[in-house]
């Protein structure tokens, strides 16, 4: 009797088997939808990603440049320099993505504006405005420098070998208000 119920259990098992075998054409279905509809979601941020890796190479060599503006102007007698050579970062002046520049529009020698002028569709220009201001402490008046990190609020809309144009900064920090947004 035990083998007649060890040979019963050991066929229940196997035609249990067989029936359970795959996956029915609608739960591949399912499956599949659910990562169409998880890709779809995850898809834009992904791609946007290398936009910003890209960014963030011209966003850390402006404000690396606006250091160094603030050290220069202080080594210096009081002055800005225009070239990025001068500056002795290491910055390339252009790279596949940016065109480096340092600007003095007013040649008042009180602000510069760092440029990073995007050349590729997509990704944002960038300015530093570093200048020099008063501030009164226990009525002593000192000058000091300042900068600040404006990001353009559209991204270039074709490539351009020159890099798309970048307004000059004002004598207060300002960007122009019209493209750019301060961001630090």
């Amino acid at each position: 009797m035990k083998s007649e119920l060890k040979a019963k259990f050991l066929q229940h098992i196997l035609n249990k088997k067989k029936n359970e075998e795959g996956f029915t054409l609608i739960e591949l279905l399912v499956v599949i939808i659910i990562i169409g509809i998880l890709s779809a979601i995850a898809l834009p941020s992904f791609l946007n990603q290398a936009t910003k890796a890209r960014q963030s190479e011209a966003k850390n060599y402006v404000g690396s440049m606006n250091r160094a503006q603030q050290a220069f102007y202080l080594e210096n007698n009081n002055s800005f320099t225009t070239s990025v050579v001068v500056l002795a970062l290491g910055i390339k002046t252009q790279t596949d993505n940016f065109l480096y520049e340092i600007t003095d529009a007013k040649n008042t020698g009180s602000f510069v504006t760092n440029k990073a002028r995007a050349t590729k569709k997509a990704l944002k220009s960038y300015a530093g405005v570093t200048y020099t201001t008063t501030q009164t402490v226990n009525g002593v008046a000192d000058a000091i420098t300042l900068a600040n990190l404006c990001e353009s609020i559209l991204p270039a809309d074709k490539d351009d070998v020159k890099g798309i144009a970048v307004a000059d900064g004002t004598a207060s920090g300002a960007c122009d208000a019209k493209t750019f947004k301060i961001i630090k």
